[in-house]
This record gives structure tokens, C-alpha cells and sequence, in this order.
């Protein structure tokens, strides 16, 4: 009877041990669920700004009041777009061509851009046109970059913009991948429905 039980209290054992040997499968790393709100724009059109577009609902547009820790007041056409839910934002600045230099202008924008080649694995750049007479150009950079999209819009006589997309966390093209995704359709919107004003 001592050995029975012994020996049923091994097959019980051996049991749970063959039932412990099933294989690990390790689930693979994921980021949180993002839930993106429905695409709906609204106009910036602001009296005495030379320019006007439109923006998403879901954002607001604040007055630029320093770069680089500098004040602004002789921009007073740079502003932000702020996505509060994405902790991004679409930095504007606005330059008046004849005060500047448009060759110096154009250099700058791509010089920018070049800033970030130490850390992109590409930069590709295309050619915009809009029937609004905006013309210029979207670089987009791949890799662990602190700004993905960038753009810059002229007329060539009077007026050029640049827009850089920047958001408040550790560049990580994986884990921005969606939410930069997004914002660029809303960047595009903007291109498409720009205006230059005080022709």
C-alpha cells in the first residue's frame, strides 16, 4: 500500500512536470493603443497675417513669442500649431522676401533639414505646387529624428514659410511611426489649402 502510493504520487508529479514543459513563446514588444479623433478642419485666417490655411479642430494656433529662447517681436508672423493630445507641434516662421535674401532663404530651409543627416537613414525631398500659387518644398526624413517632415512654401517675390513638425519626446521612428502618419496628412491639408495674402 506504502508503494502504491508512492508510485501514484510520482505519476502525479511526472504529470505536472510534462504539463510545466510547454514551449515560450515571447510576445513581441508593443505601444500603446492611440485613439486619433476625426478628421475636421477649421481656417486660420487672422487679419494682418500674410498667409491663411486651415488646421485641424483638434489643434490650436498660438503666437510664437521666442526662438531659440530669443523674442520674436520682429517676427510677427511666426506661430505654432499645437497638438496638446500628441505633444506635438508644427513650428511656422514667416519671412518677408526683400528684407531677405531669397537664395539665402531657400539655402537655409535645406541647410535645416541637413542638420538631422547624422541621425536619418534617408532625406527625400519633393517638389509642391498648389493652385493657390504655393510653391516649395516637404522633406521627409527617416530615421530617429527630432523632426520627420519639414516644408517650406514661397511666391519667389514676396513671401516664404517653413514649417517643421517637432514632438515633446525622445525621437523613436517606431513608436512616433503612427501618430507622425497622422499629423502628415494634417501638414498636407495645411500645404493644400494655403493662401498667400497682400499680394
Amino acid at each position: 500500500m506504502n508503494i502504491r502510493n508512492t508510485i501514484g504520487c510520482l505519476l502525479i508529479v511526472l504529470f505536472f512536470l510534462q504539463a510545466c514543459n510547454s514551449s515560450y513563446t515571447p510576445k513581441p514588444r508593443g505601444y500603446f493603443k492611440i485613439d486619433f479623433p476625426e478628421k475636421k478642419y477649421q481656417v486660420f485666417d487672422m487679419p494682418g497675417y500674410p498667409y491663411s490655411f486651415e488646421y485641424p479642430t483638434y489643434a490650436t494656433v498660438v503666437k510664437d513669442t521666442t526662438f531659440m529662447g530669443q523674442a520674436t517681436e520682429t517676427e510677427p508672423w511666426w506661430i505654432n500649431v499645437d497638438f496638446p493630445s500628441f505633444n506635438g507641434r508644427i513650428y511656422v516662421s514667416y519671412k518677408a522676401i526683400g528684407k531677405n535674401v531669397f537664395d539665402t532663404l531657400i539655402k537655409h530651409a535645406y541647410t535645416f533639414t541637413g542638420e538631422h543627416a547624422s541621425k536619418a537613414y534617408s532625406i527625400e525631398d519633393s517638389l509642391i505646387s498648389t493652385p493657390n500659387n504655393v510653391h516649395g518644398v516637404f522633406f521627409t526624413v527617416g530615421g530617429d529624428v527630432a523632426t520627420a517632415n519639414q516644408f517650406f512654401l514661397t511666391d519667389s517675390v514676396k513671401h516664404f514659410l517653413r514649417g517643421a513638425l517637432y514632438f515633446d519626446a525622445t525621437p523613436n521612428a517606431d513608436s512616433l511611426g503612427i501618430v507622425n502618419d497622422f499629423l502628415l496628412q494634417d501638414m498636407k491639408h495645411l500645404i493644400s489649402t494655403f493662401r498667400w495674402k497682400n499680394k
